[in-house]
């Protein structure tokens, strides 16, 4: 691909405050975007409806620029692509949909979580997506007069090939890994795998950033790209921030914020250098905004494997800011 016309994105889910891990993964895809003279776009993935809060629509947005980060597209400044909320791009979904359904390539699926994890009677697949699909409805017509059934994709009997930026080539067999995967939940919402690729196809996304956990829906990604006839866009993964005990900092189990990092009176050009430091971009801690560190960013530096970090006095608030 042309570097000129790079296109990055972040694209967080408004489910709650955005963490260290959170922000260390926006701060790479910004500075990748940015050393490579091109565009950045915000998009907000809102489709958890039982989870997603206006209050995290608000302060996401604001811990990003807090820390020095800025984007070209998104909802608060628009663009091209509009809307930049998944929650209103539901044509497009479904446009997909009917794209890959008159190829042959969608089924409806009556099975719930429990009558899979039953029908497996297997380990689960490479992520936590659950175990694979056993294919239960594929051969089964359903009943015509059923309304609560999902939407499954055909995965074919053929390894898939993910050659990622950072971790490197990876090949995964989409049967054992999550089997015929749904593109649309039985509420009638496109699902996450769906979603991202007609968003990033939409919105002309040439590189995606992202955490290393979701390497292995790089691949349920790729056959929906072919399924499609598109190129997909190149993958970063980038390793997870893992806390001292090795466990990754989620934003759901309560990790530090940055909305608690900003009240403590902490300067954001301390935990920016901070940041860069733990994913090898700095050879030690220096106070630092985001524009500082795009001449010299090189992602050849970021280790493909989460190391455990050691909190700082000033980030825990032990000593004070």
């Amino acid at each position: 691909m042309d570097e000129a016309r790079t296109r990055g994105r972040f694209a967080p889910s408004p489910t709650g405050h955005l963490h260290l891990g959170n922000a260390r993964t926006a701060l790479l895809a910004w500075l990748h975007a940015r050393a490579s003279g091109g565009m950045f776009v915000m998009r907000v993935e809102d489709l958890d409806f039982g989870r997603v809060r206006d209050e995290y629509r608000v302060s996401q947005p604001h811990d990003l620029r807090w820390i020095g980060l800025d984007w070209d597209e998104g909802p608060d400044v628009g663009g091209p692509h509009t809307p930049y909320l998944q929650s209103r791009r539901t044509e497009l979904y479904e446009d997909a949909i009917n794209r890959l359904r008159a190829k042959g390539l969608v089924y409806s699926c009556s099975c719930s979580r429990r009558e899979i994890a039953a029908a497996a009677s297997a380990p689960h697949g490479v992520d936590d997506e659950g175990p694979p699909y056993p294919g239960s409805c594929r051969l089964r017509p359903l009943d015509p007069a059923a309304e609560d059934f999902a939407l499954r994709f055909r995965v074919p009997s053929r390894p898939v090939v993910v050659d990622d930026l950072i971790q490197g080539k990876h090949i995964f067999d989409p049967e054992k890994l999550s089997g015929d995967f749904v593109i649309r939940r039985r509420d009638g919402v496109a699902s996450y795998q769906l979603a991202v690729v007609v968003d990033d196809l939409m919105m002309e996304i040439t590189h995606v950033v992202r955490g290393a956990d979701l390497l292995p829906s790089a691949a349920r990604q790729m056959l929906l790209y072919q399924a499609l006839d598109r190129e997909p866009p190149r993958w970063l993964h980038v390793p997870l921030m893992l806390d001292e005990a090795g466990e990754r900092m989620a934003k759901r189990e309560g990790s530090l914020t940055l909305g608690a990092i900003r009240e403590r009176g902490v300067p954001p050009e301390r935990l920016v250098g901070w940041l860069a430091w733990t994913c090898g971009l700095l050879e030690k801690p220096r106070e630092v905004m985001p524009v500082d560190l795009v001449a010299g960013f090189d992602p050849a530096r970021i280790p493909p494997a989460g190391t455990p970090v050691t909190l700082p006095d000033w980030l825990t608030g032990r000593l004070g800011p």
